[in-house]
């Protein structure tokens, strides 16, 4: 029987009805954990949630430290070690989940912003993520190809030591693999989803699923040509996106998803043949729209986060037994190819694209034999087999067996940037993806007040030395 602990799970993300794969995440894992032990799930920026089995609260910056004092062990993603990085220099037991390489992802998210604001936000979130392999006890990646990448980082910080390969060779115990997952119940319908309820599809179109956001790591342009192709010989082909307005204010907007609507307009799609949910839909009623569906779609550009990406709609697509198709290069694009998923095609092949779409909707011995593969993966990333071994970890919960090391002596600090105007970015860039406009605002009040207060001190001090 496992020691009963208390474990806070804090994530930067909106915990509501609607949810992005962080705040989706958190939840599942606050779910597993709860079975045996005592969980709270903090959001710091807005939780409109709440769940029989633990506590679901917001606790901003300011708050945070109350909100996890009574926890043994803390789960935390993202950057909430940069706001709270008092978290580092506790005692407690700190799990950091990497299973968004974030440095990565952000090389193509800010892909438009001027160089000297990349370079600086860039700089942040590896200093950012070093701090946190420096300290954490236990690390959470999804694939075996990104646990070489952290693998490789971990070495950088000097974690790879004599003694965590002294308690563990293989080091498992120090950085396990748990993918995003699914609902271990198949979906069942709880109301419309796109069918006779989206203008301009029927009960009987062939829809194409394109489920989650339009980012800038993704080829969604791609896919709107090919449309264009399937659509001359299928005139019942319809594609639909999921979401176009993430929930997280402070995600911003993506210029994949500007230059997909524009070609969707210019070769008279849109509204006849590709459609666009112009908001988020809340995670409780997802499985009406992919019910509804009849193929899942993930096309994507070739680039370094392409392959340590793990593409959380594919699971979905999973969950709701879809054919899949999807562009090659990452962890489950690959899969779909080689288990019978789907079809997997390259970047960029416009045909191959529009071929693999309708063999995927229109021969419908191909499309039974998909279903039939896809619904036996789906057992493998059921939510309590991926997150089995951070159930397993929290059943014996203990500090690194380095944790006794000075982190001066591991730590490889960046240099200062040589540009003071680079720091400032950097500060900028996390406080606005992480709090947005108003908590900027707020340390900038803050830090106004306490710079005033040392020139009033100084002032009050040289007054009465004179």
């Amino acid at each position: 029987m496992p020691t009963r602990r208390r474990i806070a799970v804090i994530t930067p993300d909106v915990l509501a009805g609607q949810m992005a794969g962080p705040a989706i995440r958190a939840v599942n894992i606050a779910e597993q954990l709860s079975l045996d032990h005592d969980v709270t799930l903090i959001s710091t920026l807005r939780c409109e949630i709440s769940r029989p089995g633990y506590r679901c609260l917001f606790a901003g910056w300011d708050e945070l430290r109350a909100a996890v004092a009574d926890a043994e062990i803390v789960v935390l993603q993202g950057f909430v070690s940069f706001h709270a990085s008092w978290l580092l220099r506790t005692d407690k037991i700190l799990v950091m989940d990497l299973y968004d390489p974030i440095h990565l992802e952000q090389l193509e998210q800010l892909s438009g912003q001027p160089l000297v604001q990349r370079r600086a936000t860039a700089d942040l979130t590896t200093q950012v993520l070093n701090a946190q392999l420096v300290r954490g006890d236990f690390f959470l990646c999804a694939s075996e190809v990104q646990r070489n990448l952290w693998l490789g980082q971990l070495a950088a910080v000097g974690r790879l030591n004599p003694d965590n390969y002294l308690a563990d060779p293989s080091l498992r115990s120090l950085i396990a693999i748990c993918p995003f997952g699914v609902d271990p119940q198949p979906p069942a319908r709880s109301g419309p989803g796109i069918r006779s309820v989206v203008d301009g599809i029927g009960p009987q179109d062939k829809v194409l699923l394109w489920a989650g956001g339009v980012y800038n790591w993704f080829d969604p342009v791609t896919l709107i040509r090919a449309v264009d192709l399937v659509r001359a010989e299928h005139e019942d082909f319809r594609l639909f996106f999921l979401g176009m307005k993430h929930p997280n204010p402070n995600v911003p907007a993506m210029k994949a998803a500007w230059d997909t609507r524009q070609l969707s307009e210019s070769l008279g799609l849109t509204g006849k043949h590709v459609f666009f949910n112009e908001g988020w839909v809340p995670y409780d009623e997802r499985a009406n729209y992919l019910l509804d569906a009849d193929a899942g779609v993930s096309t994507h550009l070739s680039h370094l986060e392409t392959i340590f990406s793990f593409r959380t709609r594919i699971l979905d697509y999973f969950w709701a037994g879809l054919p899949i198709v999807s562009t090659g290069g990452d962890s489950l694009g690959d899969l779909v190819g080689a288990n019978g998923l789907g079809v997997t095609v390259a970047e960029g092949d416009v045909a191959g694209l529009a071929e693999a779409i309708t063999r995927v909707l229109y021969d419908e011995d191909f499309a039974r034999a998909c279903r039939v593969a896809v619904e036996r993966e789906r057992e493998r990333f059921a939510w309590p087999t991926a997150l089995a071994p951070l159930v397993d970890f929290c059943a014996d919960a203990h500090r690194a067996a380095d944790s006794s090391i000075d982190p001066r002596r591991m730590a490889r600090h960046l240099l200062p940037p040589r540009n003071p105007a680079e720091a400032d970015l950097r500060r900028f860039s996390a406080l606005v993806r992480e709090g947005g406009i108003s908590l900027l605002g707020k340390r900038i009040v803050s830090r106004t007040r306490r710079v005033a207060g040392r020139l009033s001190k100084a002032r009050r001090t040289g007054g009465e030395s004179a």
